[in-house]
């Protein structure tokens, strides 16, 4: 675990920046390249980056402020909930940046669920650069194994040395896998949000299995059964189902022969 990269003027810069910065801007651009595919120009989706990199921070820290208040806020000073080193949660930033495009689309009069699709892929290559980051961090960590790959963080760290899943690394190939398959899948979608949809769909899938391996919850849900993200996984599932079933179902309306 090597949380800090390297240091300029006495100022620390942390691999977790470093890697979410590169994963706004591969996705951005990659997704930039694919927008005239859809009959859009590249510049549409590069306008749409601040507002769905401020939604997903906004997003992102609010529901880690919701979700641990008692064991991080509830005792300390209101101006703690800035202090952006202890946390983010990443449905938050996917709920925040979803606000930011959807005020985006309407602003600019854009067709919003052939934006959806356009960006769809290139969540996935993005949250693969952030997992990473986590990993560099030590945070997100995985359940205690003996497997010939575990990974032991600094006794310092909350595992106190013993060998790990490296659930992060494995949540990033998963994510790398889904990017391939989304971008694949962009050029054989049948109506706008069916990229989307699908992204929705796998990923909570995705999101779920990993969610076994991770060791550094203290609350559960669903009678002990469940982690929150795999909770969160199970809605974000079904919104991806309905929304297919939806925008299918008006496209199939809308190719009707008058």
């Amino acid at each position: 675990m090597h949380s800090i990269a390297f240091e300029i003027f006495g100022f620390q810069v942390y691999w977790y920046g470093i890697l979410a910065a590169a994963g706004f801007v591969t996705a951005f651009s990659t997704a930039s390249r694919r927008a005239p595919l859809a009959g859009l120009h590249g510049e549409t989706v590069i306008n749409l980056a601040p507002w769905i990199i401020i939604g997903a921070v906004l997003g992102a820290r609010t529901l880690y402020v919701i979700s641990y208040w008692n064991k991080e806020f509830a005792d300390q000073p209101l101006t703690h909930i800035f202090n952006m080193r202890s946390g983010l949660v990443y449905y938050g930033g996917l709920i925040g940046a979803s606000l930011g495009t959807i005020i985006y689309c309407r602003k600019n009069k854009l067709p919003l669920w052939r934006v959806a699709d356009i960006i769809a892929p290139s969540i996935a290559l993005g949250h693969a650069f952030g997992r990473v980051g986590c990993f560099m961090t030590g945070c997100c960590y995985g359940t205690a194994t003996d497997v010939p790959w575990a990974v032991h963080f600094p006794l310092t760290h909350e595992t106190r040395g013993i060998g790990v899943h490296p659930v992060q690394l494995y949540e990033s190939a998963l994510n790398l896998g889904l990017y391939a398959f989304l971008a694949w899948a962009f050029r054989r979608r049948a109506f706008d949000g069916q990229t989307f949809a699908l992204y929705l769909v796998f990923y909570s899938f995705i999101r779920a299995f990993t969610e076994m391996f991770r060791g550094d919850y203290t609350q559960f849900y669903l009678g002990g059964r469940a982690t929150p993200g795999q909770t969160v996984s199970i809605i974000i599932m079904a919104a991806g189902l309905i929304l297919w079933w939806k925008l299918q179902s008006a496209g199939k309306t809308q190719t009707k022969p008058a």
